[in-house]
């Protein structure tokens, strides 16, 4: 147990607002959006997960685009300045500037630049299976959907306004199709020669850019891999 001394500390305590939100006591609603606001942490996490065990450029290169996204939320808050709804209704936010919206624009950079990666990046085929053109159609909807719940989330918890939403998701929008499109035609040809550098082959980080679906190719190396030890272990066995 914390002794007295220890319970009367004269410096000011601080919350972690990077998961810290408030919703208004009783509601369901809230409660539920509260958590559904928190989705840029999942998807940093998911990053930061996928990047050290599958060690891709790509991959990277997304993330460093949601990095640089955030540095162009901060840039434009600071200079605009416009403050949050209700007099800063919360006072345990990360800035007390609300234009535009962070979570907003990082949202839509993610479903903006995920959106084309499936529709652009996964190489096309003329046999395309029906399967396969439906859950990316159905993919490209929950993420266009989880974009927007967020958007409205953080204007039904009174951390932004409308327009400090939608000024976020256009400006997270264009932010996405410009690092796409930097990434495809500067980034892309080069990832060859980034994988074959010392340090990246020292790392396993890899490219995988010529590969139509990775996870097909992964799927069938794996088995023809297994199937391959299986075969060699039953010789030795006889």
């Amino acid at each position: 147990m914390a002794a007295d001394g220890q319970c009367s500390l004269p410096a000011s305590w601080r919350p972690v607002t990077l998961t810290h939100v408030e919703y208004p006591a009783g509601d369901l609603s809230g409660h539920l959006l509260a958590y559904l606001s928190l989705s840029p942490v999942f998807v940093i996490v998911g990053f930061v997960t996928l990047i050290i065990f599958k060690r891709e450029l790509h991959t990277i290169s997304f993330l460093g685009g949601l990095a640089l996204n955030e540095g162009v939320n901060w840039l434009i808050k600071h200079v605009v300045q416009e403050p949050r709804p209700c007099g800063g209704l919360h006072g345990s936010v990360g800035t007390k500037y609300g234009m535009p919206s962070s979570h907003s624009q990082f949202m839509w950079f993610f479903s903006v630049y995920s959106f084309l990666f499936l529709y652009l990046r996964m190489h096309q085929t003329n046999n395309a299976r029906f399967l396969d053109l439906l859950w990316r159609h159905v993919l490209s909807l929950a993420l266009l959907t989880a974009a927007f719940l967020v958007s409205y989330s953080r204007v039904y918890l009174r951390y932004h306004t409308w327009s400090q939403v939608l000024y976020g998701g256009v400006a997270g929008s264009l932010m996405a199709i410009a690092w796409f499109v930097i990434t495809q035609e500067v980034l892309t040809p080069l990832f060859p020669r980034i994988a074959s550098w010392p340090i990246s082959e020292f790392f396993l980080i890899r490219d995988t850019s010529l590969i139509p679906n990775v996870l097909w190719f992964e799927y069938t190396v794996t088995r023809a891999e297994a199937r391959n030890r299986q075969r060699k272990l039953g010789t030795k066995l006889q």
